[in-house]
C-alpha cells in the first residue's frame, strides 16, 4: 500500500496528490508501487532482503544526496511476543520515503499531525517527527516492561504466602513466572535492537546531512539522540533485573525440588530400621526366642514403632525436618 503526505492539504493515496508530497509511506509495497516511486522521484526503493542486511554499510549509506537507512523495528503485538521487522528510510532534502512490512503504531501520531494544522513542512521535519514518535513508543514499551517486572518481583519474593502444604501450587506459579519473565526478556532484547538501530540512524543523519539540515531540526535530532542514550541505559537496567529475576526464580525452584528430595530421603531412611526388624521376625525359622512368648507380637510392634520414632526425633533435633 502506498500513501503520500504533503505539507498542504489532506494525505492522498499515490504520488499524484494535489500537492507534491514530502513523505511517502510504503507498507509492504508491490513491485508496481516501487517502480512508480522510483520513476516519479528518482529514488531506488530497497527490497525487504536489502533492509534485513545487518552490515553497517548496508544499513547506513549515501547515494548522491539520498540517505538510505534501515533498522530492525520492534512491533507491539498483544497476540504474541513482538518480533523485529525491517524498517527503512529514504531521506533526501525534497522527500522522505518509509518502507515497512507491518503496522507501526509509532506512525499513527505522525499521520494525525498531517491531518491537522501542525503538520511537518518538509522531509527532514517529517523524519524528525517519526524518530521522536519511535522514541516515545519505545519509552512506553520499556515502562510497560518495567511494570511487568515489578509485579513479578513482588510475587517472587512474597511466594511464602502460598501454604507450605501446597508445594505443587507454588511450583506451578514459579514456572509460570519463569515463562513470563523469559518473554519480557525476549521483548527487551527486541526493543534494544530497535533503540540501537535508531541511534545509529540519528547519528548518521546528523553528521552526513549537516549541510542541509535546518538548525532546529539538528537540535531536535540531538534531543532524540540523548533520549535514545537514556532509554538504552534504562533497557540495560531492565535486562539486568530480568536476569536477576530469572536466577531468583530458578533458585526458588531448585530449593523446592531439594526440599522434596530431602523429604523423600528422610522417609526412605526412617523406613529402613522398621523394615529390618519386620524382616527379621518374618523369617521362617522354627526356633526363634520370641516365637512362643505371649507378648512377642506386641514386643515386635513396639520395636518397629520405636525404630521409626527414634530416627524421626533425631532428624528433628538436627533441624533436617
Amino acid at each position: 500500500m502506498l500513501e503520500s503526505y504533503s505539507s498542504q492539504g489532506d494525505p492522498g493515496v499515490g504520488a499524484t496528490a494535489s500537492a507534491r508530497p514530502i513523505w511517502i509511506d510504503l507498507l509492504d509495497p508491490t513491485e508496481e508501487e516501487r517502480t512508480r516511486v522510483e520513476r516519479e522521484f528518482g529514488l531506488r526503493v530497497p527490497s525487504r532482503g536489502e533492509l534485513e542486511e545487518i552490515e553497517s554499510s548496508s544499513r547506513l549509506r549515501v547515494e548522491r544526496e539520498n540517505l538510505y537507512l534501515s533498522m530492525p523495528l520492534s512491533t507491539d503485538d498483544d497476540r504474541a511476543v513482538p518480533v523485529p521487522v525491517p524498517f527503512g528510510f529514504i531521506l533526501s532534502p525534497a522527500i522522505l520515503v518509509t518502507v515497512r512490512f507491518s503496522d507501526v503504531h509509532a506512525l499513527d501520531g505522525v499521520r494525525e499531525r498531517f491531518k491537522q494544522r501542525e503538520r511537518p513542512n518538509d522531509s527532514q521535519a517529517a523524519f524528525t517527527a517519526i524518530s521522536e514518535a519511535m522514541v516515545d513508543f519505545a519509552a512506553d514499551a520499556l515502562e510497560r516492561a518495567s511494570g511487568d517486572l515489578a509485579t513479578v518481583s513482588r510475587h517472587v519474593f512474597n511466594h511464602t504466602r502460598v501454604p507450605a502444604h501446597r508445594p505443587a501450587r507454588l511450583n506451578r506459579r514459579l514456572r509460570q513466572m519463569l515463562t513470563f519473565v523469559g518473554a519480557v526478556g525476549d521483548k527487551l532484547s527486541h526493543i534494544r535492537e530497535s533503540l540501537l538501530g535508531l541511534a545509529r540512524i540519528i547519528g548518521f543523519v546528523s553528521e552526513t546531512a549537516r549541510d542541509w539540515l535546518h538548525p532546529d531540526t539538528h537540535g531536535r535530532l540531538q534531543t532524540v539522540r540523548s533520549d535514545l542514550a537514556s532509554l538504552t541505559d534504562f533497557e540495560a537496567h531492565l535486562s539486568s533485573k530480568t536476569q536477576f529475576l530469572l536466577d531468583a526464580i530458578l533458585g526458588l525452584i531448585n530449593i523446592e525440588q531439594n526440599d522434596t528430595f530431602k523429604v523423600l530421603t528422610i522417609v526412605s531412611v526412617v523406613g529402613i530400621p522398621p523394615t529390618l526388624i519386620a524382616s527379621m521376625y518374618g523369617m521362617n525359622f522354627h526356633y526363634m526366642p520370641e516365637l512362643a512368648w505371649r507378648w512377642g507380637y506386641a514386643y515386635g510392634l513396639g520395636l518397629i514403632a520405636l525404630s521409626t520414632l527414634v530416627p524421626i526425633a533425631w532428624f528433628k533435633w538436627r533441624g533436617w525436618w
